[in-house]
């Protein structure tokens, strides 16, 4: 009994799982607002263009707004207000980019003036109590900004905003813009497709228990985090369609997803490794490794989180957007290298411990691992964003589905029964082996 308090102890003050268990804290207070009912608070702020939401409407979709406490204040002494040059506009995707074009090499250019804008109110149509409340009806289908400029930017600005951009459908409110209507129900598809593995893979492991290694049992919880995290993305979408907001489905995800996150690179890893395959042990340099990436991707979900929940009218949105794809972009790059390490361990190790074949083996499985590592992170990270980058804003479920799908291949590689005969032949072939590089 003492000895299981002690192991439990230990564990429990390993700084690992002390700085998960500060995640989840941070994950859980961060307020929540995954939804396309939205209440932004902007303080003191005098960017000349506020990006609020972006939002695919069908024919006759809707934007309600209401805006109150709005107050204003100068930056320099003696300057008149005009409000007239303060308000919100809705402009589709290539106008936007239009805009902001112009606002860049335009000396006192006014967002709220160009003809590319949809004009909906200006700070002049405010009530006696500073407040503001209507909506706007969509006659052309296709993807909007909502937008609020301010043509005088020495004056800061500061208001609550509440919006509610939805589609009608057979009239009743969507409020998931057109492009991912499908994706509760694509999601819980993919829910059946992993669960169906995990069961498969618990199976096989309680068939083959005797050669089941550690890592397997990691495999299956990485397995495990995707199906949960599928099934709660597929509930917060569905409620997102229905009322506007996940009713907190959306922590569920955030968890869930936390984990597989961490389980995914840390799979990777580990397999590159060689750990329970090749050996029992991580050496120090693995461990290093490990010890980057775990934290790492801590910081990525926090990252995600943030740039989920706060939406671009926050001020520092476009930072952590910058600092999630920095993150990403070392993770995929570490984890290569305990591929390639073990890679060149086997090499050397069939020079001289004499089981040429077998090390043949390994070896074609490693770098079998590393292709297919390469080709997945270049094609969720860059084919996947390329195409979303082309398609319609009706298709964007296309992009679900290639993410998600990219991570349903599962390769077997058998152990083969190697006898004397091939060792001569697997020898050759490792001499004749051309060294592998990165």
């Amino acid at each position: 009994m003492m000895e299981h308090f002690n192991f439990c102890k230990t564990y429990l003050h390993h700084p690992l799982l002390q700085l998960l268990y500060a995640v989840l804290l941070i994950l859980s207070s961060i307020p929540v607002s995954l939804s396309e009912i939205k209440n932004i608070w902007i303080f003191d702020d005098y960017r000349s263009m506020i990006l609020f939401e972006n939002f695919g409407f069908r024919k006759n979709g809707h934007i309600e707004i209401s805006v109150r406490n709005v107050t204003w204040a100068s930056r320099h002494q003696n300057t008149q207000f005009n409000p007239s040059s303060m308000g919100f506009f809705i402009a589709n995707v290539p106008s936007f980019r239009s805009i902001w074009n112009e606002s860049q090499y335009i000396e006192g250019f006014c967002g709220l003036s160009s003809r590319y804008a949809k004009l909906i109110f200006k700070f002049e149509n405010l009530t006696a109590d500073s407040t503001y409340n209507g909506s706007i009806e969509i006659d052309e289908p296709d993807e909007y900004n909502l937008v609020f400029g301010n043509c005088q930017p020495e004056f800061k600005v500061s208001m609550r905003v509440h919006t509610e951009m939805y589609n009608l459908k057979e009239g009743e409110k969507d409020f998931l813009p057109a492009g991912q209507t499908t994706l509760p129900k694509l999601y819980f598809l993919f829910f059946l497709i992993y669960a169906g593995f995990f069961f498969i893979w618990v199976f096989a492991c309680i068939n083959q228990r005797p050669k089941v290694e550690k890592i397997h049992l990691i495999m299956g919880a990485l397995l495990l985090f995707k199906c949960l995290k599928m099934i709660c993305v597929s509930e917060d979408k569905m409620y997102v369609r229905k009322t506007g907001t996940p009713h907190g489905w959306d922590v569920a995800f955030y968890v869930f997803g936390f984990f597989k996150g961490i389980m995914l690179f840390t799979v990777i890893i580990l397999i590159g490794t060689g750990w329970s395959f090749l050996k029992p042990y991580l050496q120090e340099r693995e461990k290093q490794v490990l010890m980057t990436v775990i934290p790492l991707q801590v910081l990525e979900n926090i990252a995600y989180v943030v740039i989920s929940e706060t939406g671009p009218a926050t001020k520092d949105w476009m930072t952590w957007n910058q600092l999630f794809l920095l993150i990403d972009i070392s993770c995929c790059c570490v984890v290569f290298f305990p591929i390639i390490w073990s890679i060149r361990s086997l090499r050397e190790a069939s020079k001289t411990d004499g089981k040429a074949a077998k090390n043949l083996e390994k070896l074609t499985l490693f770098k079998q691992f590393y292709i297919v590592v390469i080709g997945y992170l270049y094609f969720t990270r860059i084919v996947v964003s390329a195409v979303g980058a082309f398609l319609n804003y009706r298709l964007e479920w296309l992009i679900t589905v290639l993410e998600e799908g990219a991570s349903l291949p599962m390769e077997k590689n058998p152990y083969l029964l190697i006898n004397d005969e091939e060792e001569n032949a697997a020898a050759q072939m490792l001499e004749e082996d051309d060294p592998f590089e990165l």
